[in-house]
């Protein structure tokens, strides 16, 4: 399997390269040159298999070329053996043809322990393989940095910096960050939003020398290592509600599209999958565009599900690749004036052709807490802020007859402030982070500025010359 950049001037790579270089050296993303596809049949034979080997026959095609199957089965298998649910991704009916895919039964409850857990292997079995260390960089919303550091943290190979907006994650989310012992760890909490968290971290890899110097990577969405390791649960979901005979809808709460882009992936692979619901908070640019063609970056606003407050989704330029039919003369056109106005030209094919497949919904944090409540007093069943927009755009978007896949991105007790004030009590932690608000905190500030950022992560990368 080879790899492109949806930006057309950085190199082809496989699948190890494309692990280890995160975004591409044009500023593009790494896309397969072609999706891989499996029949009817070829689905039917992955009914009933344990979830590490479902896993592993979905990524092997990617992989192909970079990773002998056996090991990756082995890396699989690791990945999700202390995943605290034997099911590692229950589907739990909340409501006629809605169900909850329980994405957080990790370490770190949330979704990006599914694929983080899984990229912590490739990149020590990549990395120790070349005989090479790598140094990560990433932004987070909330989410991402702790299952980021879990996944890496005490690998010899590699060193994690991860950028977070102070102020602006829960306390739960900051300190799963911030409380991890692991001397390859560096939190950096920077005064501003993840937007400019997430600009800073392009930026580092934009600066030619830095990231030839530092050999950086990356294990956020724009990896697309993490958006294969997605891939394998919504085919899981799915085969459980009669797939491929039965055709599915997904609800997935999303802010830099890399979920629910996922789910396109599936289908691309030949899962029948009808229609995408893309669920927002106020910070709503995804829907805007859906509803209206409407892709302009407005101010980023704090709500109740803060991992989904993103003015700009990284991943949407995915998409946009593909129905702009993979002409990345184009799609790099249509980024570079999206940078320059801050609004995105869509001709009114494309975005229709967007359309036909993804429907855009919002709520507001009011209309949060009522959802909250409303799930559990009508099903006894609690969600997390983010999961019960998905779960509410499920319910209300959904094709007639269709089973629908909301993806449930996070455990409740990452948001304990706002599970009370809308249903009374406060979820407890897991009990293996019972301990977690009596745990000592190391991060370091820093302004929104490149130089800044850079200067930390420089004496990180060595500090072990500079003691």
């Amino acid at each position: 399997m080879r790899y492109v950049s949806t930006r057309g001037q950085a190199p082809e790579m496989d699948f190890a390269g494309v692990l280890l270089a995160g975004l591409a050296a044009d500023g593009g993303l790494y896309m397969p040159q072609s999706w891989p596809r499996f029949s009817a049949g070829e689905l039917k034979a992955l009914r009933g298999l344990p979830y590490p080997e479902l896993a592993a026959k979905i990524i092997a095609p990617f992989a192909a070329g970079s990773i002998e199957y056996i090991d990756l089965l082995a890396m699989c298998r690791r990945a999700y053996a202390n995943f605290a649910h034997k099911a590692i991704v229950p589907l739990v009916q909340v409501d006629t043809n809605l169900y909850s895919l329980e994405l957080f039964h990790g370490p770190t409850l949330a979704f990006k322990d599914m694929a983080l857990q899984l990229v912590g292997h490739l990149f020590e079995h990549v990395l120790a393989r070349r005989g090479e260390k790598v140094r990560i960089v990433g932004a987070t919303s909330g989410d991402t940095g702790s299952a980021a550091i879990e996944a890496v943290a005490n690998r010899k190979n590699i060193d994690i910096t991860i950028l977070h907006p102070e102020g602006k994650t829960s306390e739960v989310q900051r300190r799963q960050m911030t409380t991890v012992k692991a001397d390859n760890v560096l939190n950096i909490a920077v005064a501003g939003n993840f937007d400019d968290c997430q600009d800073l971290v392009k930026a580092m890899f934009a600066d030619e020398p830095f990231r030839a110097e530092m050999n950086l990577s990356a294990v956020n969405s724009i990896n697309f290592a993490r958006i294969a390791g997605q891939i394998p649960y919504y085919v899981y979901a799915a085969l459980n509600l009669g797939a491929p005979e039965r055709e599915v809808a997904v609800a997935v709460p999303t802010g830099n599209f890399g979920n629910i882009l996922a789910a396109w992936a599936a289908k691309q692979m030949g899962l029948p999958i009808a229609k995408f619901i893309v669920a927002s908070n106020r910070n709503d640019i995804l829907t805007r565009f859906l509803d209206a063609n409407d892709m302009s970056v407005k101010t980023v606003e704090p709500s109740l599900s803060p991992s989904m407050d993103i003015g700009v989704s990284s991943n949407f330029e995915r998409l946009l690749f593909e129905f702009q039919g993979c002409d990345a003369a184009l799609t790099a056109k249509t980024m570079a004036d999206f940078r320059n106005s801050g609004k995105m030209a869509v001709e009114a094919p494309v975005w229709q052709a967007i359309g036909h497949q993804f429907k855009g919904y919002r709520l507001d944090d009011a209309a949060t807490l009522k959802e909250i409540a409303r799930f559990y007093a009508e099903s006894q069943y609690l969600a997390d802020p983010h999961s019960v927009i998905g779960l509410a755009a499920g319910r209300d978007c959904a094709p007639v007859g269709l089973p629908v896949i909301a993806a449930a991105t996070a455990h409740p007790a990452k948001f304990p402030d706002v599970i009370e004030k809308a249903v009374g009590s406060r979820p407890p932690l897991p009990p293996h982070l019972s301990d977690l608000y009596d745990r000592k905190e190391i991060f370091t500030r820093a302004p929104a500025d490149l130089h800044a950022v850079e200067t930390l992560v420089w004496n990180f990368a060595n500090r072990n010359q500079n003691a």
